[in-house]
């Protein structure tokens, strides 16, 4: 017999030797490893596993934020096993990186129009010109308590006629599981999830020759004629242009009608950041994003980046196919959670 949380329960003895629950309500903000008894009724698997952060475990029920950003509620009764495990799974491939370092280098590609500091919270406004651009990233302590720091950015948001959202990251150390889990149950709504991949810049460079592909500083009027958002307005043209080192990349297509495919990049320290890689899908798979990718991943490498990241949303099959040819990896998922 074991004993967690006052309930008494026999242990399923296996060939590995004896299961037990190694966790308490004073792992509450560890990444651990739980094993449950499904209901016999419902068929299918006897056990189920699930590894996670503990988010909270009140009367008889854990919460589990796994790394895609879920939540599981497991009854303590049903618990057969459980133990803590590493912060964070070493990396098989990739450069090195901590969330925090990804989260600065992206948020310095992608700058607000507006921001302003709650604690160590950033609230960032673009007159709603994507959600990454105007929610608030927040990496630390806010100086106060939960609930009144979002009642803060209720007000920030609504003073400039905008929703509010958080930015937030699961699924590698020093992400934000906890914060997840304190979202939802205060009633804010996962929209958006995706995903940040790195990967070694070099083995991008050399994919092929760049062939055909203009460089600019600019996004011009080509450019913006390919890129996805259209209306583009002065905010968003400052978003795009903002970062430490910004590049343009350009296909021009048949007779000078839009371009055949575009890219962005922002190279930052031994950072380079891809994004808005575009192709007309009438002349998709014929090799273009690669030949963007590889152009800016050159001149990023004369600019002194090693390392590359980007986003991927988990539906754009196509694409990540396409970065994990090229060497990239998940590092991590980011959400965006929204008052309700």
């Amino acid at each position: 017999m074991i004993r967690t949380g006052g309930v008494n329960r026999p242990v399923e003895i296996s060939a590995a030797g004896r299961l037990e629950v190694r966790i308490t309500t004073a792992d509450v903000g560890k990444r651990v490893s739980v094993r449950r008894l499904n209901d016999p009724a419902a068929g299918g698997e006897k056990f189920t596993d699930t590894v996670g952060v503990l988010a909270s475990w009140d009367e008889g029920v854990l919460l589990i934020t796994r790394k895609s950003g879920d939540t599981v509620r497991i009854a303590e009764s049903s618990l057969v096993a459980g133990k803590v495990v590493p912060s964070a799974p070493a990396r098989r491939r990739g450069p090195s990186a901590s969330y925090a370092e990804l989260a600065h280098v992206s948020t310095r590609a992608w700058r607000p129009v507006e921001s302003e500091m709650l604690g160590a919270w950033e609230l960032r406004a673009a007159s709603g010109f994507t959600r990454r651009a105007n929610s608030v990233l927040p990496l630390g302590d806010p100086g106060m308590p939960l609930p009144a720091a979002l009642d803060v950015v209720r007000r920030w948001y609504g003073d400039r006629g905008l929703p509010a959202y958080v930015q937030t990251a699961t699924g590698a150390e020093g992400t934000q599981e906890l914060l997840c889990a304190e979202l939802e149950r205060l009633g804010w709504v996962r929209e958006v999830s995706a995903e940040m991949w790195v990967g070694a810049l070099a083995p991008v460079a050399d994919r092929g020759e760049g062939a055909g592909v203009v460089l600019s500083r600019e996004a011009d009027e080509a450019w913006l004629a390919r890129y996805q958002r259209k209306g583009v307005s002065e905010v968003a043209l400052k978003v795009l242009g903002s970062g430490p080192s910004v590049w343009f990349a350009t296909v021009p297509g048949a007779g000078g009608g839009a371009p055949a495919a575009i890219g962005r990049c922002v190279v930052d320290g031994r950072w380079a950041g891809f994004g808005a890689v575009e192709v007309d899908p009438a002349l998709r798979r014929q090799g273009l994003a690669t030949r963007v990718m590889t152009a800016l991943a050159r001149r990023a490498l004369d600019e002194g980046a090693s390392a590359a990241w980007l986003h991927v949303e988990a539906e754009n099959a196509g694409a990540r196919e396409m970065y994990a040819g090229m060497g990239f990896g998940a590092h991590h998922s980011y959400h965006h959670y929204r008052s309700a």
